[in-house]
């Protein structure tokens, strides 16, 4: 075009250009017969996992073939969930002649569900590439995105791992002993002398003592808020998809502990109720309820938890109520609630730092209007540290976290309970 331009006022050009429009137009020709001729010159096939891990980075693999007797450089467009909102999802490759390729991407998803995929789309062209075909496979599929089973199992890991103390796991000093009588043997050096039987001692006529177990088989509830103070968003996941990430976690934890586990959540009603047992397929159970957990975000009625809590759960049972409280006003609005519910119960309250309010108060104020939101930023934050204060006035226990370390927050949490006998 540019030559064709210029010969009107340089005429020699014009036969230059003629050539060169020749010329693209045979290699174009030698390059459409190259490309064209031929079936199933490139074979693919995308692998999905069973399903995705929430939260978590999820691996996708693509394995592409090429048939063509030589080189093709390939532009992939998989037609990933709309979930993502990525309109212009694309990978370049190249694969010699005869060969395969596995390609693969990393899909992060932020909330539970279906999550549907559509063709599989690669142009390939040749090293001359003014042509590009178009493969299409029709690999539709679906895969359900769970709670984070990802985080299930590094944390299994760091419990069997000596090194769990660099990530927060920690060992806590037992207060007292557990009632739950294990054996009778003979006294060594360091045995507890409070824990004498001093009957068996008179009959063996050596010292004997009472042989204490960790108590086992004790309820532990994770209760979930799924009312609209939970919809706070938070690196793409909201507060409820936090809560429900721990709640996997712990429950797997409070059964390797001999525990029983069980969950339900709560807004207008309470759903989802798995009862505390400790069975083998008690997991599965847990898993597909906090698979299931859909909410609109309305009110949360405390009233009509505390009733269900009272009319179904009779046995004293550890609860992890994982809520969220802005102000100390929205706090005292449940805290009758809350103060009922504790007598028959351990509750422990777990709600969430504004992590936003910290870069606020960090930053160094330049205006007024900084200096204003500083100032409001500092008092939300002092609110919630008086949140704490209210509660253990009452005897209520809490836990006031980040989202990130909600949950090896609550793993310390629970592990303090067992090592303290206060279950």
């Amino acid at each position: 075009m540019v030559l064709f331009g210029l010969s009107y006022f340089v005429p020699v050009l014009f036969n230059i250009a003629q050539l060169s429009l020749m010329l693209v137009a045979f290699l174009f020709v030698v390059d459409f017969l190259i490309i064209f001729l031929g079936k199933n010159k490139i074979e693919a096939s995308r692998n999905l996992p069973d399903k995705f891990s929430n939260g978590d980075e999820n691996g996708i693999q693509l394995q592409i073939g090429n048939n063509y007797p030589f080189s093709v450089y390939l532009e992939i467009i998989d037609e990933i969930p709309e979930q993502f909102q990525v309109r212009d999802f694309k990978l370049k490759e190249t694969i010699s002649s005869r060969k395969s390729k596995s390609i693969s991407y990393q899909l992060r998803p932020t909330q539970r569900g279906e999550y549907h995929f559509g063709n599989l789309n690669i142009y390939a062209s040749s090293v001359i590439n003014l042509v590009a075909k178009r493969f299409t496979f029709n690999n539709g599929a679906m895969v359900p995105t769970y709670p984070s089973f990802k985080q299930l199992k590094k944390f299994e890991l760091l419990n069997i791992n000596q090194n769990s103390l660099d990530y927060g796991l920690k060992k806590v000093r037992r207060l007292g002993h557990t009632m739950e009588f294990e054996q009778i043997k003979d006294y060594v050096l360091g045995d507890d002398l409070r824990t004498i039987n001093w009957k068996a001692t008179a009959k063996k006529n050596q010292l004997m003592v009472n042989q204490f177990q960790d108590e086992k088989s004790q309820p532990i509830y994770s209760v979930i808020d799924k009312g609209r103070i939970m919809k706070m968003p938070f690196d793409g996941l909201s507060l409820l998809d936090y809560a429900i990430n721990a709640t996997l976690v712990i429950s797997s934890i409070a059964l390797k502990k001999q525990d029983k586990a069980g969950l339900f959540s709560f807004s207008k009603k309470v759903k989802n109720m798995v009862v505390a047992e400790r069975r083998n397929s008690q997991m599965q159970y847990v898993l597909e309820a906090l698979y299931n957990i859909k909410t609109d975000f309305f009110e949360s009625d405390f009233s009509r938890l505390y009733t269900s809590i009272k009319n179904n759960i009779t046995q004293r049972s550890l609860l992890l109520l994982y809520t969220n409280f802005e102000t100390l006003d929205g706090l005292n609005r449940q805290l009758p609630y809350l103060k009922a519910i504790a007598k028959s119960h351990l509750l422990v309250i777990i709600f969430f730092k504004n992590t936003e309010l910290d870069s606020l108060i960090n930053d160094k104020a330049q205006t007024v209007q900084q200096v204003y939101d500083k100032v409001i930023a500092e008092k939300f934050a002092f609110e919630k540290r008086l949140i704490v204060n209210e509660l253990k006035k009452y005897g209520i226990y809490s836990i006031l976290t980040t989202p990130e370390n909600l949950t090896i927050d609550t793993i310390n949490k629970y592990l303090e309970i067992k090592a303290r006998g206060l279950l």
